[in-house]
């Protein structure tokens, strides 16, 4: 059965800790929806309201043309090993970039990654958990570390080249700011 809490608890922040995938969904009034997997231990809880996840370059920033449009945010969370359990933080978020007066303590909760390109903040509004016994069970064999050979390979030239060509707006044509607000 579905429950809802105003913060996480101790028990939701390790069940966090634990998980190799998350999940974020975002969208505009007359958006397509954006669900978008996240890993590389790219998530952290700053406080039972408040968690922060860091961006890396990727072919396309739904979440931050999303998000600069209408900031509402959802991020799920799944069990694929031990007991079953669904856990959505639900709330809004904002986007800060390379320039951003919070980018440098912001980014220091995070071993550092090539292609790192924005931080999420989100303000956490309601979490829920659900039972999660649809989902399946499977083995983390581990990273690929295939993006962030890509983005090493680019540079930071490169990376901003492709920020300005792949990553300035969404699928819908809303602006990210990406190249504006991280560019020197």
């Amino acid at each position: 059965m579905a429950m809802m809490f105003e913060a996480l608890s101790e028990r939701h922040i390790e069940f966090i800790r634990t998980q190799k995938i998350y999940f974020v969904g975002t969208a505009t009034a007359d958006s397509r929806i954006n669900v978008s997997p996240k890993g590389m231990d790219t998530l952290r809880v700053l406080d039972p309201k408040r968690v922060v996840w860091l961006s890396v370059t990727g072919s396309g920033n739904e979440t931050s043309a999303h998000v600069q449009a209408d900031a509402r945010m959802t991020v799920m969370f799944c069990a694929f090993d031990g007991a079953p359990l669904i856990l959505r933080l639900y709330g809004t978020a904002r986007v800060i970039h390379l320039r951003d007066t919070e980018w440098p303590e912001l980014y220091t909760h995070f071993k550092p990654l090539p292609g790192a390109r924005q931080i999420f903040d989100l303000a956490i509004t309601h979490v829920q958990t659900s039972c999660g016994m649809g989902v399946p069970l499977m083995d983390y064999k581990g990273e690929r570390g295939a993006l962030e050979a890509w983005a090493e390979k680019k540079g930071t030239t490169g990376l901003h080249e492709y920020w300005g060509l792949k990553n300035q707006s969404s699928i819908d044509g809303l602006p990210t700011h990406i190249v504006a607000r991280n560019n020197d």
